[in-house]
Protein backbone atom coordinates (compact mmCIF):
# COMPACT_ATOMS: atom_id res chain seq x y z
CA UNK A 1 0.00 0.00 0.00
CA UNK A 2 1.15 3.20 -0.80
CA UNK A 3 2.71 5.23 1.71
CA UNK A 4 1.06 9.33 0.95
CA UNK A 5 2.29 10.38 4.09
CA UNK A 6 0.93 12.86 6.49
CA UNK A 7 1.42 16.30 6.69
CA UNK A 8 3.37 18.33 9.54
CA UNK A 9 3.64 21.93 9.48
CA UNK A 10 3.25 22.08 5.78
CA UNK A 11 5.87 19.50 5.39
CA UNK A 12 4.94 16.07 3.82
CA UNK A 13 6.34 13.36 5.96
CA UNK A 14 6.44 9.73 4.56
CA UNK A 15 7.66 6.89 6.47
CA UNK A 16 9.00 4.68 3.60
CA UNK A 17 11.13 8.07 3.00
CA UNK A 18 12.67 7.18 6.24
CA UNK A 19 12.89 3.64 7.10
CA UNK A 20 15.52 1.50 6.51
CA UNK A 21 14.63 -1.61 4.13
CA UNK A 22 15.77 -5.08 5.92
CA UNK A 23 17.31 -7.87 4.36
CA UNK A 24 20.07 -10.87 4.89
CA UNK A 25 23.28 -8.25 3.09
CA UNK A 26 22.51 -9.35 -0.52
CA UNK A 27 23.34 -5.75 -1.51
CA UNK A 28 27.01 -6.77 0.47
CA UNK A 29 27.78 -7.45 -2.95
CA UNK A 30 27.86 -4.68 -4.67
CA UNK A 31 31.06 -2.81 -5.87
CA UNK A 32 32.55 -0.68 -2.95
CA UNK A 33 29.68 -1.99 -0.64
CA UNK A 34 30.69 -2.20 3.29
CA UNK A 35 29.25 -3.37 6.14
CA UNK A 36 28.71 -1.21 9.09
CA UNK A 37 27.55 -1.34 13.05
CA UNK A 38 25.74 1.67 13.98
CA UNK A 39 23.68 2.08 17.35
CA UNK A 40 20.33 3.40 14.75
CA UNK A 41 20.56 2.50 11.22
CA UNK A 42 17.40 4.99 9.77
CA UNK A 43 20.00 7.46 11.54
CA UNK A 44 23.02 6.65 10.48
CA UNK A 45 21.22 6.49 6.62
CA UNK A 46 19.41 10.00 7.00
CA UNK A 47 23.04 11.84 7.77
CA UNK A 48 24.65 10.11 5.30
CA UNK A 49 22.15 11.34 3.03
CA UNK A 50 21.89 14.81 4.35
CA UNK A 51 25.44 16.40 4.45
CA UNK A 52 25.01 19.63 6.45
CA UNK A 53 26.51 22.80 4.40
CA UNK A 54 29.13 23.44 7.91
CA UNK A 55 29.88 26.76 6.36
CA UNK A 56 26.27 27.62 5.33
CA UNK A 57 24.83 31.12 6.47
CA UNK A 58 22.34 29.10 8.36
CA UNK A 59 25.33 26.89 9.52
CA UNK A 60 26.65 29.81 10.77
CA UNK A 61 23.93 31.09 12.68
CA UNK A 62 23.85 28.13 14.40
CA UNK A 63 26.86 28.10 15.46
CA UNK A 64 25.83 31.62 17.11
CA UNK A 65 22.92 30.31 18.80
CA UNK A 66 25.29 27.85 20.58
CA UNK A 67 27.82 30.33 21.50
CA UNK A 68 24.75 32.13 23.42
CA UNK A 69 24.23 29.22 25.09
CA UNK A 70 28.07 28.76 25.57
CA UNK A 71 28.05 32.21 27.13
CA UNK A 72 25.58 31.33 29.70
CA UNK A 73 27.52 28.51 30.97
CA UNK A 74 30.87 31.28 31.19
CA UNK A 75 28.65 33.32 33.81
CA UNK A 76 28.00 30.12 35.90
CA UNK A 77 32.27 28.88 35.30
CA UNK A 78 33.36 32.19 36.00
CA UNK A 79 32.13 32.25 39.67
CA UNK A 80 34.47 28.84 39.77
CA UNK A 81 37.82 30.23 39.34
CA UNK A 82 36.47 34.12 41.28
CA UNK A 83 35.61 33.69 44.62
CA UNK A 84 39.12 31.41 45.45
CA UNK A 85 41.35 34.26 44.21
CA UNK A 86 39.40 36.91 45.57
CA UNK A 87 39.08 35.88 48.77
CA UNK A 88 43.37 35.76 49.21
CA UNK A 89 43.19 39.23 48.25
CA UNK A 90 45.04 41.63 51.21
CA UNK A 91 42.24 44.55 50.44
CA UNK A 92 39.27 42.07 50.14
CA UNK A 93 40.68 40.62 53.73
CA UNK A 94 40.86 44.33 54.52
CA UNK A 95 37.26 44.96 54.46
CA UNK A 96 35.65 42.12 55.32
CA UNK A 97 38.01 40.61 57.68
CA UNK A 98 36.79 37.13 56.26
CA UNK A 99 39.92 34.76 57.00
CA UNK A 100 40.96 32.24 53.56
CA UNK A 101 39.12 29.49 55.67
CA UNK A 102 36.66 28.72 58.01
CA UNK A 103 32.89 29.15 58.77
CA UNK A 104 32.39 33.14 57.17
CA UNK A 105 34.04 31.64 53.64
CA UNK A 106 32.06 28.46 53.51
CA UNK A 107 29.05 31.55 54.00
CA UNK A 108 30.13 33.76 51.12
CA UNK A 109 30.70 30.44 48.86
CA UNK A 110 27.84 28.48 49.68
CA UNK A 111 25.08 31.23 49.74
CA UNK A 112 25.14 31.52 45.88
CA UNK A 113 24.27 27.13 45.90
CA UNK A 114 21.14 28.20 48.31
CA UNK A 115 19.99 31.03 45.23
CA UNK A 116 20.75 28.43 42.71
CA UNK A 117 18.77 25.77 44.38
CA UNK A 118 15.97 28.18 45.83
CA UNK A 119 15.67 29.76 41.79
CA UNK A 120 15.98 26.51 39.88
CA UNK A 121 12.04 25.08 40.12
CA UNK A 122 10.83 28.55 39.06
CA UNK A 123 13.50 28.16 36.24
CA UNK A 124 11.73 24.87 34.42
CA UNK A 125 8.36 26.61 34.48
CA UNK A 126 10.07 29.81 33.12
CA UNK A 127 11.55 27.97 30.25
CA UNK A 128 8.20 25.53 29.29
CA UNK A 129 5.75 28.38 29.72
CA UNK A 130 8.15 31.05 27.42
CA UNK A 131 10.73 29.20 25.78
CA UNK A 132 14.55 28.39 26.73
CA UNK A 133 16.01 31.58 25.00
CA UNK A 134 13.33 34.17 27.54
CA UNK A 135 14.57 31.62 30.20
CA UNK A 136 18.27 32.86 29.56
CA UNK A 137 17.22 36.06 29.12
CA UNK A 138 16.19 36.62 32.54
CA UNK A 139 18.91 34.57 34.21
CA UNK A 140 21.06 37.48 32.78
CA UNK A 141 19.01 40.24 33.97
CA UNK A 142 18.80 38.55 38.00
CA UNK A 143 22.88 37.86 37.90
CA UNK A 144 23.51 41.31 36.62
CA UNK A 145 21.50 42.55 39.75
CA UNK A 146 23.44 40.41 41.38
CA UNK A 147 26.51 41.48 40.40
CA UNK A 148 25.16 44.97 41.28
CA UNK A 149 24.85 44.32 44.86
CA UNK A 150 28.26 42.37 45.45
CA UNK A 151 30.66 44.32 43.76
CA UNK A 152 29.05 47.64 45.67
CA UNK A 153 29.09 45.87 49.35
CA UNK A 154 31.59 46.60 51.88
CA UNK A 155 29.65 44.52 54.76
CA UNK A 156 29.13 40.60 54.95
CA UNK A 157 25.57 40.41 55.22
CA UNK A 158 24.95 42.56 51.71
CA UNK A 159 27.68 40.01 49.88
CA UNK A 160 26.21 37.17 50.76
CA UNK A 161 22.64 38.88 49.61
CA UNK A 162 24.37 39.42 46.57
CA UNK A 163 25.72 35.85 46.19
CA UNK A 164 22.11 34.78 47.18
CA UNK A 165 20.45 36.31 43.79
CA UNK A 166 23.53 35.28 41.80
CA UNK A 167 23.23 31.79 42.26
CA UNK A 168 19.47 32.63 41.57
CA UNK A 169 20.37 33.81 38.17
CA UNK A 170 22.79 31.14 37.31
CA UNK A 171 20.08 28.45 37.68
CA UNK A 172 17.66 30.14 35.83
CA UNK A 173 20.58 30.71 32.70
CA UNK A 174 21.59 26.92 33.20
CA UNK A 175 18.12 25.78 33.01
CA UNK A 176 17.35 27.26 29.81
CA UNK A 177 20.46 27.11 28.04
CA UNK A 178 21.48 23.21 27.96
CA UNK A 179 18.04 22.31 26.66
CA UNK A 180 17.99 25.12 24.26
CA UNK A 181 21.66 23.84 23.23
CA UNK A 182 20.96 20.33 22.63
CA UNK A 183 17.43 21.01 21.35
CA UNK A 184 18.46 23.19 18.01
CA UNK A 185 21.43 20.69 17.64
CA UNK A 186 21.50 18.49 14.25
CA UNK A 187 21.55 14.40 15.68
CA UNK A 188 25.08 14.24 14.50
CA UNK A 189 26.87 17.61 15.74
CA UNK A 190 24.88 17.22 19.18
CA UNK A 191 27.45 15.90 21.40
CA UNK A 192 29.89 18.57 20.49
CA UNK A 193 27.52 21.35 20.43
CA UNK A 194 26.21 20.53 24.31
CA UNK A 195 29.89 19.72 25.35
CA UNK A 196 31.20 22.57 23.92
CA UNK A 197 28.31 24.50 25.91
CA UNK A 198 29.53 23.30 28.90
CA UNK A 199 33.25 24.08 28.21
CA UNK A 200 32.00 27.47 28.84
CA UNK A 201 32.89 26.74 32.54
CA UNK A 202 36.29 27.57 31.19
CA UNK A 203 35.28 30.49 29.05
CA UNK A 204 33.91 32.06 32.13
CA UNK A 205 36.80 30.48 34.87
CA UNK A 206 40.00 31.22 32.67
CA UNK A 207 39.27 34.56 32.16
CA UNK A 208 38.35 34.73 36.17
CA UNK A 209 41.27 33.72 36.83
CA UNK A 210 43.22 36.10 34.81
CA UNK A 211 41.45 38.89 35.37
CA UNK A 212 42.00 38.23 39.51
CA UNK A 213 45.73 37.70 38.42
CA UNK A 214 45.96 41.17 36.92
CA UNK A 215 43.86 43.01 38.90
CA UNK A 216 45.85 42.03 42.64
CA UNK A 217 47.98 44.39 41.49
CA UNK A 218 45.91 47.21 41.98
CA UNK A 219 46.19 48.87 45.19
CA UNK A 220 43.02 49.43 46.27
CA UNK A 221 39.53 48.08 46.93
CA UNK A 222 38.89 47.86 43.19
CA UNK A 223 41.55 44.70 43.24
CA UNK A 224 38.56 42.92 43.99
CA UNK A 225 35.80 45.12 42.89
CA UNK A 226 36.66 44.66 39.25
CA UNK A 227 36.51 41.27 38.97
CA UNK A 228 33.41 41.13 40.46
CA UNK A 229 31.90 43.87 37.95
CA UNK A 230 33.48 41.75 35.07
CA UNK A 231 30.80 38.89 36.24
CA UNK A 232 28.42 40.90 34.36
CA UNK A 233 30.18 40.47 30.48
CA UNK A 234 28.87 36.96 29.23
CA UNK A 235 25.31 38.08 30.59
CA UNK A 236 24.88 41.53 28.77
CA UNK A 237 26.24 39.23 25.18
CA UNK A 238 23.30 36.65 26.39
CA UNK A 239 20.73 39.24 27.23
CA UNK A 240 21.46 41.31 23.40
CA UNK A 241 22.19 37.96 21.86
CA UNK A 242 18.79 35.63 22.69
CA UNK A 243 16.72 38.05 20.40
CA UNK A 244 18.82 37.52 17.18
CA UNK A 245 18.74 33.82 17.18
CA UNK A 246 15.68 31.23 16.57
CA UNK A 247 13.57 29.33 19.45
CA UNK A 248 13.92 25.46 20.11
CA UNK A 249 12.49 23.40 17.28
CA UNK A 250 11.07 21.01 20.15
CA UNK A 251 9.82 23.71 22.32
CA UNK A 252 8.14 24.62 18.91
CA UNK A 253 6.72 21.44 18.91
CA UNK A 254 5.59 20.86 22.28
CA UNK A 255 3.46 23.95 21.92
CA UNK A 256 1.43 23.31 18.57
CA UNK A 257 3.93 25.52 17.15
CA UNK A 258 4.29 22.57 14.52
CA UNK A 259 4.98 24.82 11.41
CA UNK A 260 7.82 27.07 12.59
CA UNK A 261 9.41 23.74 13.73
CA UNK A 262 9.27 22.17 10.62
CA UNK A 263 10.72 25.70 9.23
CA UNK A 264 13.56 25.12 11.31
CA UNK A 265 14.26 21.82 10.68
CA UNK A 266 14.21 22.53 7.07
CA UNK A 267 16.28 25.62 7.28
CA UNK A 268 19.15 24.47 9.88
CA UNK A 269 19.09 20.59 9.51
CA UNK A 270 17.86 20.03 5.84
CA UNK A 271 20.23 22.62 3.35
CA UNK A 272 16.62 24.24 2.97
CA UNK A 273 15.06 20.83 1.47
CA UNK A 274 11.87 19.84 3.43
CA UNK A 275 12.03 16.76 1.50
CA UNK A 276 15.61 15.62 3.14
CA UNK A 277 16.05 12.53 4.95
CA UNK A 278 17.28 13.45 8.11
CA UNK A 279 14.30 15.95 8.33
CA UNK A 280 11.95 13.96 7.46
CA UNK A 281 13.10 11.42 10.65
CA UNK A 282 13.13 14.27 13.00
CA UNK A 283 10.02 15.48 12.32
CA UNK A 284 8.20 11.75 12.33
CA UNK A 285 9.68 11.49 15.37
CA UNK A 286 9.28 14.60 17.00
CA UNK A 287 5.67 14.28 16.09
CA UNK A 288 4.95 10.53 17.45
CA UNK A 289 7.38 11.22 20.60
CA UNK A 290 6.27 14.90 21.82
CA UNK A 291 3.34 15.08 23.56
CA UNK A 292 1.24 18.59 23.71
CA UNK A 293 -0.34 17.93 26.81
CA UNK A 294 2.98 16.90 28.62
CA UNK A 295 3.92 17.67 32.06
CA UNK A 296 5.33 20.76 31.01
CA UNK A 297 2.15 22.08 30.88
CA UNK A 298 1.71 20.91 34.78
CA UNK A 299 4.24 23.33 36.47
CA UNK A 300 4.64 21.55 39.53
CA UNK A 301 4.07 17.82 38.60
CA UNK A 302 7.24 15.92 39.05
CA UNK A 303 5.70 12.56 39.50
CA UNK A 304 6.59 10.71 35.92
CA UNK A 305 10.09 10.51 37.71
CA UNK A 306 9.00 8.66 39.94
CA UNK A 307 6.05 6.55 38.42
CA UNK A 308 7.03 5.25 35.37
CA UNK A 309 9.78 3.04 34.66
CA UNK A 310 11.63 5.10 31.51
CA UNK A 311 10.98 8.35 33.96
CA UNK A 312 13.11 6.71 36.87
CA UNK A 313 15.81 5.28 34.12
CA UNK A 314 15.77 8.62 33.06
CA UNK A 315 16.22 10.55 36.38
CA UNK A 316 18.64 8.25 37.60
CA UNK A 317 21.14 9.13 34.93
CA UNK A 318 20.26 13.07 36.00
CA UNK A 319 21.00 12.28 39.42
CA UNK A 320 24.25 9.95 38.92
CA UNK A 321 26.32 12.63 36.61
CA UNK A 322 24.91 15.79 38.54
CA UNK A 323 26.34 14.19 41.95
CA UNK A 324 28.78 12.61 40.27
CA UNK A 325 30.01 15.78 38.44
CA UNK A 326 30.83 17.69 41.30
CA UNK A 327 31.50 15.26 44.18
CA UNK A 328 34.54 13.59 42.64
CA UNK A 329 37.62 15.78 43.78
CA UNK A 330 36.58 18.90 41.22
CA UNK A 331 35.20 20.36 44.18
CA UNK A 332 38.28 21.30 45.34
CA UNK A 333 38.58 23.71 42.91
CA UNK A 334 36.79 26.16 45.09
CA UNK A 335 40.06 26.22 47.32
CA UNK A 336 42.57 25.87 45.18
CA UNK A 337 44.41 28.48 47.09
CA UNK A 338 44.27 26.52 49.89
CA UNK A 339 44.86 23.28 48.28
CA UNK A 340 48.36 25.00 46.88
CA UNK A 341 49.40 26.32 49.91
CA UNK A 342 49.05 22.47 51.74
CA UNK A 343 51.96 21.41 49.15
CA UNK A 344 53.84 24.24 49.85
CA UNK A 345 53.15 27.00 47.47
CA UNK A 346 52.80 30.15 49.81
CA UNK A 347 52.89 33.02 47.85
CA UNK A 348 49.99 34.60 46.77
CA UNK A 349 50.73 35.61 43.75
CA UNK A 350 52.09 31.96 42.69
CA UNK A 351 49.06 30.47 43.82
CA UNK A 352 46.86 32.59 41.80
CA UNK A 353 49.34 31.73 38.91
CA UNK A 354 48.65 28.37 39.41
CA UNK A 355 45.05 28.91 39.86
CA UNK A 356 44.70 30.43 36.52
CA UNK A 357 47.81 27.47 34.98
CA UNK A 358 44.96 24.85 36.50
CA UNK A 359 42.24 26.42 34.54
CA UNK A 360 43.50 26.52 31.21
CA UNK A 361 45.43 22.67 31.72
CA UNK A 362 41.29 21.99 32.69
CA UNK A 363 39.98 23.47 29.57
CA UNK A 364 42.35 21.49 27.01
CA UNK A 365 41.01 18.42 28.43
CA UNK A 366 37.72 19.35 28.13
CA UNK A 367 37.60 21.20 24.68
CA UNK A 368 40.02 17.78 23.55
CA UNK A 369 36.98 15.50 24.88
CA UNK A 370 34.40 18.01 23.20
CA UNK A 371 36.06 16.83 19.39
CA UNK A 372 35.16 13.59 20.01
CA UNK A 373 31.92 13.67 21.93
CA UNK A 374 29.78 12.27 18.64
CA UNK A 375 32.20 9.88 18.27
CA UNK A 376 33.25 8.56 21.79
CA UNK A 377 30.92 5.82 23.66
CA UNK A 378 29.72 8.21 26.71
CA UNK A 379 28.83 4.64 28.89
CA UNK A 380 32.90 3.55 28.90
CA UNK A 381 34.66 6.79 29.02
CA UNK A 382 32.71 7.44 32.19
CA UNK A 383 33.72 4.38 33.69
CA UNK A 384 37.54 4.56 32.60
CA UNK A 385 38.13 8.27 33.55
CA UNK A 386 36.67 8.02 36.54
CA UNK A 387 39.30 5.38 37.39
CA UNK A 388 41.60 7.34 36.41
CA UNK A 389 40.78 10.42 38.67
CA UNK A 390 40.74 8.13 41.65
CA UNK A 391 44.06 7.09 40.77
CA UNK A 392 45.69 11.05 40.10
CA UNK A 393 43.93 11.69 43.43
CA UNK A 394 45.47 9.05 45.33
CA UNK A 395 48.48 9.89 43.88
CA UNK A 396 48.29 13.36 45.52
CA UNK A 397 46.83 12.42 48.67
CA UNK A 398 50.12 10.23 49.06
CA UNK A 399 52.39 12.46 48.34
CA UNK A 400 50.60 15.18 49.92
CA UNK A 401 51.66 12.73 53.39
CA UNK A 402 54.94 12.72 52.64
CA UNK A 403 55.14 16.37 52.84
CA UNK A 404 53.16 16.75 55.72
CA UNK A 405 56.02 13.81 57.27
CA UNK A 406 58.93 16.56 55.73
CA UNK A 407 57.46 19.04 58.28
CA UNK A 408 59.52 22.53 57.52
CA UNK A 409 62.08 20.64 55.41
CA UNK A 410 60.02 19.96 52.00
CA UNK A 411 61.49 17.75 49.09
CA UNK A 412 60.91 19.62 46.40
CA UNK A 413 60.25 16.99 43.94
CA UNK A 414 57.66 15.82 46.39
CA UNK A 415 56.20 19.22 46.38
CA UNK A 416 55.85 19.39 42.45
CA UNK A 417 54.98 15.38 42.20
CA UNK A 418 51.84 16.68 43.92
CA UNK A 419 51.20 19.52 42.16
CA UNK A 420 51.57 17.67 39.18
CA UNK A 421 49.29 15.07 40.22
CA UNK A 422 46.25 17.29 41.15
CA UNK A 423 47.27 19.30 37.89
CA UNK A 424 46.70 15.80 36.33
CA UNK A 425 43.08 15.02 37.99
CA UNK A 426 41.91 18.02 36.84
CA UNK A 427 42.69 17.40 33.26
CA UNK A 428 41.54 14.16 33.17
CA UNK A 429 38.21 14.82 35.18
CA UNK A 430 37.77 17.89 32.44
CA UNK A 431 38.25 15.28 29.41
CA UNK A 432 35.69 12.87 31.73
CA UNK A 433 33.00 14.65 32.86
CA UNK A 434 33.10 18.34 31.65
CA UNK A 435 31.39 17.66 28.35
CA UNK A 436 29.03 15.24 29.63
CA UNK A 437 27.84 17.11 32.28
CA UNK A 438 25.76 18.71 29.62
CA UNK A 439 25.47 15.92 27.57
CA UNK A 440 24.10 13.18 29.05
CA UNK A 441 21.17 15.44 31.45
CA UNK A 442 20.01 16.61 28.39
CA UNK A 443 20.05 13.16 26.21
CA UNK A 444 18.24 11.33 29.01
CA UNK A 445 15.07 13.52 29.14
CA UNK A 446 12.70 13.66 26.53
CA UNK A 447 11.39 17.23 25.25
CA UNK A 448 8.20 17.84 27.78
CA UNK A 449 10.00 16.96 30.95
CA UNK A 450 13.87 18.33 30.19
CA UNK A 451 13.31 21.57 31.60
CA UNK A 452 11.69 20.16 34.91
CA UNK A 453 14.61 16.96 35.20
CA UNK A 454 16.83 19.93 34.33
CA UNK A 455 16.12 21.95 37.60
CA UNK A 456 16.19 18.82 39.07
CA UNK A 457 20.09 18.69 38.26
CA UNK A 458 20.51 22.07 38.95
CA UNK A 459 19.11 21.01 42.34
CA UNK A 460 21.28 18.67 43.01
CA UNK A 461 24.39 19.85 41.75
CA UNK A 462 23.74 23.35 43.82
CA UNK A 463 23.34 20.92 46.97
CA UNK A 464 26.27 19.01 46.54
CA UNK A 465 28.28 22.17 45.16
CA UNK A 466 26.91 23.07 49.27
CA UNK A 467 28.12 20.65 50.67
CA UNK A 468 31.95 20.89 49.10
CA UNK A 469 31.81 24.95 49.21
CA UNK A 470 30.39 24.70 53.13
CA UNK A 471 32.25 21.65 54.36
CA UNK A 472 35.02 21.73 51.87
CA UNK A 473 36.83 25.06 53.78
CA UNK A 474 36.27 23.20 57.20
CA UNK A 475 37.72 20.10 56.17
CA UNK A 476 40.43 21.73 54.64
CA UNK A 477 41.41 23.25 57.87
CA UNK A 478 41.04 20.62 60.24
CA UNK A 479 42.49 17.36 58.36
CA UNK A 480 43.86 19.14 55.09
CA UNK A 481 45.12 16.67 52.39
CA UNK A 482 43.33 13.96 54.53
CA UNK A 483 40.06 15.18 53.29
CA UNK A 484 41.40 13.85 49.52
CA UNK A 485 40.85 10.21 50.50
CA UNK A 486 37.10 10.76 50.38
CA UNK A 487 37.16 10.97 46.75
CA UNK A 488 39.87 8.29 46.12
CA UNK A 489 36.93 6.23 47.41
CA UNK A 490 34.12 7.43 46.04
CA UNK A 491 35.69 7.80 42.70
CA UNK A 492 36.15 3.80 42.30
CA UNK A 493 31.99 3.66 43.79
CA UNK A 494 31.47 6.07 41.31
CA UNK A 495 32.72 3.78 38.07
CA UNK A 496 31.02 0.79 39.42
CA UNK A 497 27.62 2.90 38.94
CA UNK A 498 28.31 3.88 35.72
CA UNK A 499 29.05 0.28 34.81
CA UNK A 500 25.51 -0.94 36.27
CA UNK A 501 23.67 1.58 35.70
CA UNK A 502 24.85 4.10 32.75
CA UNK A 503 22.69 4.06 29.46
CA UNK A 504 24.61 4.66 26.31
CA UNK A 505 22.80 7.58 24.39
CA UNK A 506 25.56 8.32 21.52
CA UNK A 507 24.57 7.25 17.89
CA UNK A 508 20.69 8.01 18.32
CA UNK A 509 18.01 11.09 18.59
CA UNK A 510 16.56 12.19 20.81
CA UNK A 511 13.59 10.66 20.38
CA UNK A 512 14.45 7.32 19.53
CA UNK A 513 15.99 6.94 23.11
CA UNK A 514 12.53 6.61 24.05
CA UNK A 515 12.32 2.81 22.68
CA UNK A 516 15.76 2.62 25.11
CA UNK A 517 14.17 3.65 28.33
CA UNK A 518 11.24 1.83 27.54
CA UNK A 519 13.04 -1.62 27.44
CA UNK A 520 13.03 -3.71 30.68
CA UNK A 521 17.15 -3.10 31.11
CA UNK A 522 17.54 0.12 29.36
CA UNK A 523 21.10 -0.44 30.04
CA UNK A 524 21.52 -3.53 28.01
CA UNK A 525 19.19 -2.37 25.36
CA UNK A 526 21.61 0.86 25.14
CA UNK A 527 24.24 -1.51 23.65
CA UNK A 528 22.20 -2.80 21.37
CA UNK A 529 23.03 -2.03 17.78
CA UNK A 530 22.38 -2.09 13.88
CA UNK A 531 24.42 -3.84 11.35
CA UNK A 532 24.08 -1.86 7.95
CA UNK A 533 25.31 -2.20 4.22
CA UNK A 534 27.11 0.93 2.94
CA UNK A 535 27.52 1.59 -0.78
CA UNK A 536 30.87 3.21 -2.43
CA UNK A 537 28.55 6.70 -2.75
CA UNK A 538 27.85 6.35 1.05
CA UNK A 539 24.11 5.38 0.76
CA UNK A 540 22.67 2.95 2.88
CA UNK A 541 20.97 0.30 1.64
CA UNK A 542 20.11 -2.28 4.15
CA UNK A 543 19.30 -3.01 7.25
CA UNK A 544 20.81 -6.51 7.91
CA UNK A 545 18.59 -9.14 9.70
CA UNK A 546 19.31 -12.71 10.88
CA UNK A 547 17.11 -15.25 8.39
CA UNK A 548 14.68 -16.95 10.27
CA UNK A 549 15.12 -20.35 7.62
Amino acid sequence: MEDKGNNVGGVLVSHERVAVGEGEGVTAGSSGAKAKVVHNAELYAAIQETKINYRSKESLHLYFAVFVGFCCACANGYDGSLLTGVIAMDHFQNTFHSGKTGTIVALMFSLYTVGAMVGSPFAAILSDKFGRRICMFWGGVIIIVGMIIIATSSTIPQFVVGRFILGAGISVMTVGAPAYVVEISPPHWRGRATGFYNCGWFGGSIPAAAVVYGCNKIDNDYSWRIPLIVQAFACVVVIVGVWFIPESPRFLMANGREAEAAAFLTKYHGNGQPDSRLVQLEIEEMKEGIRQDGIDKRPWDYRPFILSHSGRWRIAQVLMISIFGQFSGNGLGYFNTTIFEIIGVTSVEQQLAYNLLNSVLSAVGALSAVAYTDTMPRRKVLIYGTLACAAALATNSGLSAALDNQGDHIQESYAKGALASYFLFNIVFSFTYTPLQGVIPTEALETTTRAKGLACSSVIVYAVGFINQFAGPIALGNIEYKYIYVFVGWDVVEAIMWYFFGVESQGRTLEQLEWVYDQPNPVKASLKVDKVIVQADGKVTEKVVASNA
